[in-house]
This record gives C-alpha cells, sequence and structure tokens, in this order.
C-alpha cells in the first residue's frame, strides 16, 4: 500500500531539470569569477602546466643539451637534475617572455574586461605562439604532420593547425638539441682519446682514463667559460 501511494505522487509531481549556470560576466560588462572558481581554473591549468611546458616551449631543446653536456662532462649527478631542470625552466621563461606577453596583451587582457569573447581570445592568443613555434620547425616536419593530419591544405602559417605544430615543433627541437650535443661532445671526446693513448703507452692499463681525464674537461669548461658559451647559443638560437 505504501510503495502504491509512493508511487502515485512520484507520477504526479511535475518533472524538474536542474541546471547549473556559470555567469563570470559582472555588471560592468567583466569577467568576474569568485575565488572557487578561480581555485578550479588554477588547478585545471597546474595539472596541465608540465606537459605545456614540454611540447610548447623551449624547455625539451635545453634540458636535452644539459644532459648531454653533463654526459661529456663526465661528472655524473653534477649538476643534479633539479639543478638542470630549475635553470631550464628559467631559460624557458625567458626565451618565452615576449611570446607570453604578446598573448598576454592581444587575447587575456581584452577577453577578462569583456572586448572580446573566448574563441576570439583563443584565436589571437594561438598566433603569437604559432609564430614562436614554427620559428624553430623544420619544414620537413611540419609537411609530415600537416599530410597527415588529412586536412585542407594551408595557405598559409595562419591556417596551420595546432595539432600538426605541435608535433612537428617537438620533433625539431629534439633534433637541434642532439645537433648542438654532438658538437659539445667532440672536445671532450678528444681529451678522452688523448689520455687514454697516454695512459695505454705509459702501461697504465689499470688505471681508468675517466679518473684521470675528468680534471682535464672540467679545467677546460671553466677556461671557456663554458655554461656562458652554452647558455648565450642556446638563447640566441630563438632570437
Amino acid at each position: 500500500m505504501n510503495y502504491w501511494i509512493l508511487n502515485t505522487l512520484l507520477a504526479a509531481a511535475p518533472a524538474t531539470q536542474s541546471t547549473l549556470k556559470l555567469d563570470m560576466t559582472g555588471s560592468n560588462g567583466q569577467i568576474q569569477m569568485n575565488m572557487p572558481v578561480q581555485m578550479l581554473i588554477l588547478l585545471t591549468l597546474l595539472s596541465f602546466l608540465p606537459a605545456i611546458i614540454i611540447s610548447l616551449s623551449s624547455f625539451t631543446r635545453i634540458i636535452i643539451v644539459f644532459h648531454f653536456l653533463r654526459q661529456a662532462l663526465g661528472t655524473q649527478e653534477a649538476p643534479s637534475n633539479q639543478i638542470l631542470i630549475g635553470l631550464a625552466l628559467c631559460l624557458s621563461f625567458f626565451i618565452m617572455s615576449p611570446t607570453l606577453t604578446a598573448i598576454y596583451d592581444n587575447a587575456y587582457q581584452p577577453w577578462s574586461t569583456g572586448q572580446i569573447d573566448q574563441d576570439q581570445a583563443i584565436e589571437r592568443g594561438t598566433g603569437p605562439l604559432k609564430q614562436f613555434m614554427l620559428k624553430s620547425t623544420r619544414e620537413k616536419d611540419l609537411q609530415l604532420f600537416v599530410e597527415m593530419s588529412g586536412g585542407p591544405k594551408p595557405k598559409g602559417p595562419n591556417d596551420l593547425p595546432l595539432r600538426a605544430i605541435v608535433p612537428a615543433f617537438m620533433i625539431s627541437e629534439i633534433k637541434t638539441a642532439f645537433q648542438i650535443g654532438f658538437v659539445l661532445f667532440l672536445p671532450f671526446l678528444v681529451i678522452d682519446m688523448v689520455v687514454s693513448s697516454v695512459l695505454l703507452s705509459m702501461g697504465m692499463m689499470q688505471l681508468p682514463p675517466v679518473m684521470v681525464s675528468l680534471p682535464f674537461k672540467v679545467l677546460l669548461f671553466i677556461m671557456v667559460d663554458g655554461w656562458n658559451l652554452v647558455i648565450a647559443s642556446l638563447v640566441k638560437s630563438y632570437v
């Protein structure tokens, strides 16, 4: 009996549909977000931040070059991974600062004041980012991903989709980093070969050549001001 009464009341009740509406527009037309919404957006961006830094900035090239440099010196864990990652992040933000400033001035600032909508902000924001990535992207890699995307043939750089630019940019960055790493290896490789030849001629075959060549490689790197040369070359490669 109780089930029959409950079913009757549910059937007679009007159907309601609950909706959640997020309104971020204030009375003056500007975008206004309360603290929970700001925290939600911030946490979402932080979760995607590592992938964004690796895919859309100069971080990949810099950290690979630093890895090759440490391997060429033979210093094992000096500098440590934390130091190299921190230095790579600082250099990446320094290199990307003109692009980030252009995105803020052309996209975020007009969107936050209600001058443009979200679609226009995304279009304006991707423009400087595409321009930065295309400067360091090889035409061969870009053509590969444009053909594999299967879309219409772009008429100009502005028509290129990000799904083709981003992987092409990353492949070009890895190739460039390996080229720089090969050049860094050559002088230290010569020192290793010379030390090995000298030890072999002296009959000191039980002494590891790495232990003898390491001080000479560190001394050479200090004498030529290696960190200044490497970092200056990396930064200038994006200008």
